[in-house]
């Protein structure tokens, strides 16, 4: 049986129809970028996230980015953030000239830790933790961190927060959906996103008319009026053409977070019959919706030599993220050492992403998870 990662011609069939017909309406308008299909999907993304507005933009990374200089951060200010996520968290950080400043995660969810962000601002000398501006926390693999916990640190110390939602749209805390709580909400639009378009595409939230403001601002250079600039921004349009087809899978979004948390519980199902509960752990659901941007089961040994196994008996699967940020080689300079963030560690050597799409059959799992069982039992 073949079983792949992720299958987005499955998905593609579905809207083939509505996708051909609004890339022609786009072909025949000849309006590529911004426009009425971005102003259109900027109201709807505003709408689904609980939030006031929302600024489409070039990608995920660019929403960071781009957020990053709305709120004013530049050199020599710090940001707190997670080592254990994609670079584009803490790159962003450093493009903007200020520092990233890593914090540990918590081992049930991968998300940053409060209490180890807490730990880490008492500890600094008062001229370090003056120069701390903002946190950035992330809502890995399609669940939200301990946003509450993490808002009152915020508001104790003065900080902007920033929440990487690149994998979790629709993901929620409390209740409250993801990007409607900090400052600012970063999606990411690439492909392979539970909403994903044909090629790049982000989008920011916020709930400040300002920072609304200040966002479409600086997406066009900086421009206000066009040709004007009183201020440095970027390139960070959003095409047309992905906006619209962001648009229409929009409107099937819920069904297939529907079918992704049903594929969850078959996992489930299928690995407590198995008998390799002493050796694969699955995921641990905090809060009350987990969209499953990925399914990572965290087991205690033979990780690597595992991923081979089901590779080689047509399994997709993949390792994110085998090296943590605080052990990267353009991190160097900002002195982390190996063991300094363990369970981050600990996570990038013991987890494994397993299909988990919508499109995926109950048959496809359950071989999946005997594989599995044949390669430890």
């Amino acid at each position: 049986m073949q079983v792949s990662l992720l299958d987005l011609k499955a998905q593609y069939q579905t809207i083939k129809v509505e996708c051909l017909q609004v890339t022609k309406e786009i072909f025949e308008s000849q309006h590529f970028i911004l426009g009425p299909k971005v102003e259109k999907l900027e109201k709807e993304i505003a709408q689904y996230c609980s939030t006031k507005y929302a600024v489409g933009v070039s990608s995920g990374t660019d929403a960071l980015l781009v957020s990053l200089m709305a709120a004013n951060i530049g050199y020599g200010d710090r940001v707190i953030t997670t080592s254990y996520t994609f670079f584009a968290t803490a790159g962003a950080v450093s493009r903007v000239g200020a520092i990233p400043v890593f914090v540990d995660i918590e081992s049930d969810t991968y998300n940053i830790s409060p209490t180890k962000i807490e730990d880490l601002i008492e500890k600094m000398p008062d001229e370090v933790r003056k120069t701390v501006k903002a946190i950035i926390p992330v809502h890995l693999y399609g669940q939200c961190a301990d946003m509450d916990r993490i808002l009152a640190i915020a508001r104790k110390h003065r900080l902007v927060v920033i929440e990487d939602a690149a994998q979790a749209i629709g993901s929620e805390y409390q209740k409250k959906r993801a990007g409607s709580m900090g400052d600012f909400g970063c999606f990411s639009f690439f492909p392979s996103k539970n909403l994903g378009g044909f090629g790049d595409g982000g989008i920011v939230t916020t709930n400040s008319k300002e920072l609304y403001e200040n966002l479409k601002i600086l997406r066009v250079h900086g421009g206000h009026p066009k040709y004007y600039h009183s201020r440095i921004g970027g390139n960070f349009r959003l095409d047309a053409l992905q906006a619209a087809i962001v648009s229409i899978k929009l409107k099937y979004l819920d069904q297939w977070t529907k079918a992704r948390q049903k594929n969850a519980e078959r996992y489930r199902f299928y690995f407590k019959d198995a008998g390799v509960g002493h050796v694969v752990s699955v995921p641990e659901e905090k809060e009350n919706r987990h969209i499953y941007n990925q399914f990572i089961i965290q087991v205690s040994e033979k990780r690597d030599e595992l991923k081979d196994f089901l590779v080689s008996n047509n399994v997709g699967c993949e390792v994110y993220y085998p090296v943590p940020l605080h052990l990267q080689k353009c991190f160097v300079d900002l002195g982390y050492s190996s063991g300094d963030f363990p369970i981050s560690e600990h996570a990038a050597s013991h987890t494994l992403a397993l299909p988990v799409y919508p499109e995926l059959c109950k048959d496809q799992i359950e071989y999946v998870v005997d594989q599995i069982k044949k390669f430890y039992l």
